[in-house]
């Protein structure tokens, strides 16, 4: 089944590109914007609307298949790839692309990702967003035309023996409404909750004292109103390496912290995304492992997930092969295409690593769908609700594209 047609157009996104330096750097919120100057090259704001460019593959027998160029909230930082405007790459993607997709034969997945996924041109390879987006519509278009769920096109083609597919505990994001999200996390459920959004000191307290005083919140919160007394969330932290800024990176200091909320947390199990963010890759993966090696040593039940610097399928490995968390987030639009998502899954299983099939607020339904269904596929720890902030539209499309998968499966008797 051959491509005829590649259809292109701008999609809004679930949230916001935010300049992640400006916000660092104590930039005012006034309402939902923040005031002052951008410091990274292409914001005209520190926070401007997200956009995404949609790929419609149009196959021989009329049928369809879409993916969607998405790229994180946070981008043009910590190696990432730089801001990603419509109007900016629609001409790239319509002129070089385009062309090299139609009358290419859809006859499988894995091929055709890796075909696409390293393309360069002059030297460079494409935007992450553009591969994310590409191998996203060639993963849907192979499942159309095996008749299969993109779940079971991935196991087939990373030869993934096992028929038994099971859900994926589900992580929502509150963003900084951490109060009533969390309310709304508790009443539906949420496996792991509630991300917290503590992006700079103001939110964690200049001793960590607010981020202390919101866990406490929290625990006493679910044991108040949860419906279920063996209701039991894992509380999932991400302070964007805050941590590392009040303690200044001296890991005794840290431990001793990471204790307290630990035990504030109690009964629940804590994680604590980004502790560090040393402004580098190899300076922060020597701090995520020196944590995380020490906790272990010290017999204190705090899992370290990585983030800042682990965005390629090559630094996932790097950060696994060294032990650098306990979990390794998978940031798939950061990897581009979503082949690497699924090997960079499978190879956190191999080492003993909590996979994190992440991503961003900022990406689409379409998105979230596709990168669900390799979560299933690849038996990732936990998923990210996603996209927005609002909570109940994330956990929707999530939740319900994992169990029409699951369900459409077992029907088969597979």
């Amino acid at each position: 089944m051959k491509i005829i047609d590649v259809i292109l157009s701008k999609s809004y996104t679930g949230f916001y590109f935010d300049d992640q330096n400006a916000i660092k750097a104590g930039a005012e919120v006034d309402g939902f914007i923040y005031v002052g100057a951008p410091k990274i090259k292409g914001f005209s704001k520190i926070r401007v609307p997200g956009e995404a460019v949609s790929i419609q593959l149009v196959l021989e027998n009329g049928l369809v298949a879409t993916g969607d160029c998405a790229a994180v909230q946070y981008s043009g930082t910590d190696g990432r790839d730089p801001l990603f405007l419509a109007s900016d790459f629609i001409p790239f993607i319509e002129k070089y692309i385009k062309p090299l997709l139609i009358g290419e034969e859809i006859d499988g997945f894995r091929r055709l990702a890796e075909k696409y996924d390293n393309l360069t041109f002059e030297g460079k390879r494409l935007h992450t967003a553009i591969s994310y987006g590409v191998t996203q519509a060639l993963l849907k278009a192979a499942s159309l035309v095996k008749g299969l769920t993109m779940a079971e096109v991935v196991r087939q083609e990373y030869g993934i023996n096992d028929k038994d597919y099971q859900p994926v505990a589900v992580f929502a994001q509150s963003g900084d409404e951490r109060y009533s999200n969390a309310d709304k996390m508790i009443l539906k459920e949420v496996d792991v909750l509630p991300h917290a959004l503590i992006n700079n000191v103001n939110k964690l307290g200049e001793k960590g004292e607010r981020l202390l005083e919101y866990i406490r919140y929290l625990r006493n919160r679910i044991l108040k109103i949860r419906a279920r007394e063996d209701y039991e969330p894992i509380f999932h932290i991400d302070v964007y390496g805050t941590l590392g800024i009040i303690f200044e990176n001296d890991i005794d200091k840290i431990i001793a912290y990471l204790d307290e909320l630990n035990q504030a947390a109690s009964p629940f199990h804590l994680r604590v995304e980004g502790p560090v963010d040393a402004e580098s890759r190899e300076e922060t993966m020597i701090l995520l492992r020196d944590l995380t090696a020490t906790l272990h040593k010290r017999g204190i039940d705090v899992e370290i997930v990585a983030d800042e610097w682990c965005n390629s399928l090559e630094d996932i490995k790097y950060f696994a092969d060294n032990k650098a968390g306990d979990m390794l987030q998978i940031k798939t639009p950061d990897l581009g295409g979503v082949n690497n998502t699924a090997e960079a899954i499978i190879y956190c299983n191999e080492r003993g690593i909590g996979a994190y099939c992440g991503g961003t607020c900022n990406e689409t339904n379409i998105s979230a769908e596709i990168t669900t269904n390799i979560a299933i596929a690849c038996k990732a720890v936990q998923i990210l609700a996603k996209p927005g902030m609002g909570c109940d539209e994330a956990l929707m499309i999530v939740r319900n594209e994992m169990n029409r998968v699951l369900a459409l499966i077992q029907s088969r008797g597979k």
